[in-house]
């Protein structure tokens, strides 16, 4: 007989510990996640205290303002357009692999746009326009196959289209109008549907790039 309540016993233990177990995975990779954000939150100035819900002493960031998370408690979503933040993005933003919205515009973050950006494969709409960021358009943008808005207009950017970018079937809106941008605009994939208004007041960039005519490098040296 006490062999047998042991066996029960063991058995509940058990199916506890592998309960607990599951439920423990997500909130690690939900915290991780938190501390990617917070890691922004530190970069940033916020004198408007946006971001004054952002407590890293949380199991997850889902509970924090202009945050988004789905059913997993994975984040979807960053919303912080229009909110008076200065200071630069920071590599960490590349590991929220379930992030579909980066709003980010209207501010004035400087800097330059992580490479790290490429990670986001789940990413839907990346919205930098209006800040004061520099550098180059990063190439591992074209590895953003869900990407469908790209509005990185009113900026300090410089370098060239990355042609990386004309992979993405997806894409529907590209706005790099008012940078620095040079070279020549591309014309094949989604960039055959994107008006030249788009593009324009960047001083150095040409007009559209015509095959096998136009060098691709022309007024970038």
């Amino acid at each position: 007989m006490f062999t047998v309540v042991w066996l029960v016993i063991m058995d509940i233990v058990l199916t506890l510990t592998l309960t607990l177990a599951l439920l423990v995975i997500p909130s690690v990779s939900a915290n991780s996640e938190g501390d990617a954000l917070y890691t922004l939150r530190r970069s940033l100035s916020d004198p408007d205290n946006v971001l004054q819900s952002w407590d890293p002493t949380l199991v997850n960031p889902c509970t924090w303002f202009h945050i988004t998370c789905n059913q997993d408690n994975r984040v979807t979503r960053v919303d912080l357009g229009n909110s008076n933040l200065s200071g630069h993005l920071v590599s960490e933003i590349g590991k929220l692999e379930h992030l579909q919205y980066l709003e980010l515009y209207k501010n004035n973050i400087q800097g330059t746009i992580p490479v790290e950006l490429g990670n986001l494969k789940s990413l839907i709409s990346l919205d930098l326009y209006n800040n004061n960021i520099s550098g180059v358009i990063p190439l591992s943008l074209g590895k953003l196959k869900s990407l469908v808005f790209l509005r990185l207009n009113d900026n300090h950017l410089s370098g060239k289209i990355p042609r990386d970018l004309a992979a993405i079937s997806s894409l529907k809106v590209v706005d790099v109008s008012s940078n620095n941008l040079c070279g020549t605009i591309p014309t094949t994939g989604p960039f055959e549907h994107i008006p030249l208004s788009n593009f324009e007041n960047n001083p150095r960039l040409e007009g559209p790039e015509l095959q096998g005519l136009a060098t691709y490098d022309t007024n970038c040296s």
